[in-house]
């Protein structure tokens, strides 16, 4: 998929190829001088340089000094580094392509490998068998589980969990942090009259046990007076089929006033079960995202989800595989902030029927 860089980007780009080819020694420029020859506002000038820190090629030496030039990959080595993605949709992230783009501008050779954690069953014998038959100088796993990252944390192949099941791992990760994202969105629908609120999240976040956002949940549901249980994240099998008898199930007994979906493909698959059942979102349910997606733009009325910045992780991701090749591998946690985007997909309660 074609994407043309931004302003910051090709500056970036621009300032990357004249360190390689020894413009510069010792320290960089000035942004100020910077900004003179090339044209562009301090601004640009400015996040162009933390691109090139992230990725290792500057160091920041605090506020007023110049930035310090680090020999680029100095007793390091060019990595095969392959992506184990979550499913197959995960194809269509414009963040992944340009995490790849990343990897191989630093001379990484990067892709993703032939198998999903989807197609492997989340099933950690059989991920062995296929990691251990793929080469590969270090991992970058998408979304798995708690097991899946414990196995890969104990290989010999450096690893990275980006987003997942990382509590109690030792792995590097990157993921956003949604926890108060999440709990303005359940104060939203507590206010609202909400109760019978439903989390819909795939098995790995509920078996062998709850996942630490789900535990936040229900805890957070307690501790403001809701009663939660099973009900609040039903069970259902990881399949269309699954979710679909779930959904039917959960509205024929005790229909919920709000549903809250875990990621983006879940949530237009319930969002296309509720039209064909003729329930009205948010007139007979409320419906929001703990995601964002690309497709979110063109919905009216526009979907409440949490939103996040996903370059900054990427950015961590490629200065962890350059921390790889130079031998170290510290399992230190990348964060970014989230923020609730309120839509017209959440409105008041109503009264069971």
């Amino acid at each position: 998929m074609f994407r043309p860089l931004s302003h910051v980007e090709q500056v970036a780009a621009h300032l990357r190829s004249e360190l390689e080819q020894g413009r510069w020694s010792g320290e960089m420029p000035g942004v100020f001088r910077l900004e003179q020859e090339l044209g562009v506002n301090h601004g640009v000038v400015h996040r162009a340089l933390g691109m090139l820190e992230d990725e290792g090629m500057l160091e920041n030496q605090g506020r007023g000094r110049k930035r310090r030039i680090i020999a680029k990959r100095a007793g390091s080595k060019a990595l095969t580094v392959r992506v184990l993605l979550y499913e197959r949709s995960d194809l269509r992230d414009d963040y992944l392509l340009d995490l790849m783009h990343l990897l191989r501008g630093d001379g990484h050779d990067a892709d993703f490998a032939d198998r999903t954690l989807l197609e492997l069953g989340m099933d950690v014998r059989r991920v062995a068998r296929f990691v251990n038959a793929t080469e590969s100088d270090a991992w970058v796993v998408l979304s798995g589980s708690t097991e899946v990252l414990r196995w890969f944390s104990r290989q010999p192949t450096p690893a990275f969990a980006l987003f997942g099941l990382t509590e109690g791992v030792e792995i590097a990760f990157a993921a956003p942090r949604k926890r108060p994202a999440i709990a303005e969105l359940l104060e939203h629908l507590i206010g609202l009259g909400h109760r019978r609120i439903v989390h819909i999240v795939r098995e790995e976040h509920r078996k062998p046990e709850l996942g630490a956002i789900e535990r936040f949940i229900l805890g957070y549901l307690e501790e403001r007076g809701v009663a939660t249980g099973p009900y609040n994240i039903p069970d259902w099998s990881n399949s269309p089929a699954g979710l679909h008898g779930m959904l039917d199930s959960i509205f024929r007994h005790t229909p919920p006033t709000a549903l809250l979906v875990d990621e983006p493909s879940i949530f237009l698959a319930t969002q296309n079960h509720l039209a064909n059942q003729g329930i009205r979102c948010p007139e007979r349910v409320s419906l929001a995202c703990y995601d964002d997606d690309s497709s979110f733009d063109w919905f009216l009325p526009r979907v409440t989800h949490i939103s996040w910045d996903p370059k900054p992780l990427m950015r961590g991701v490629v200065r962890w595989v350059n921390k790889v090749a130079q031998g170290r591998n510290a399992p230190r946690p990348i964060l970014v902030k989230s923020k609730l985007v309120h839509g017209g997909t959440t409105g008041p309660a109503v009264a069971p029927r």
